[in-house]
């Protein structure tokens, strides 16, 4: 597969060593992907970015938690049921990219072009200390990775 959108993930492909993550990117098979895409997104292509995402690092990456997941499959349907069980709703076709503390998740929607923004939001309600769902994380994906992996090369917490 060509790489578009995310090169800079392609040549940095291990944590830096000033992170506290000593692990590198693993993808996933096209095959995998594309059983992806027919389970979530019916048969079509997913967004470029998102189609290189996984073909580099859809097994592990540094820059998002993928939780304890076996398989980004096991992920999805985690994300779709904490929204049933706390009545949410997005409303479009979308994949997530990222999990925190079992109450929040970034996502992609899949109708937003070859590099979609990525939103975020609480599964269950917080008391007004974070937005509920649907707040905008970063304008694009391929901007969000570049970002994460810069803050990585400076030793940031990113989680």
């Amino acid at each position: 597969m060509e790489i578009q959108y995310l090169q800079h993930l392609r040549d940095n492909p291990e944590a830096y060593p000033n992170s506290k993550f000593k692990y590198e990117i693993r993808p996933l098979s096209l095959e995998e992907i594309e059983t992806l895409e027919q389970k979530y997104n019916n048969s079509k292509p997913f967004p470029k970015v998102l189609r290189e995402l996984l073909y580099l690092a859809g097994e592990s990456c540094y820059v998002f938690d993928y939780s304890v997941f076996d398989s980004m499959d096991e992920m999805q349907e985690y994300v779709r049921e904490k929204l049933a069980d706390y009545n949410r709703d997005i409303g479009r076709p979308f994949f997530a990219i990222d999990l925190y503390g079992g109450i929040q998740a970034f996502y992609v929607c899949l109708d937003e072009g070859d590099d979609p923004a990525v939103y975020g939001g609480v599964y269950e309600g917080t008391d007004g200390a974070y937005p509920d769902w649907n707040f905008k994380v970063a304008e694009t994906l391929s901007g969000h990775i570049y970002s994460r992996i810069e803050r990585h090369k400076a030793g940031e917490n990113i989680f």
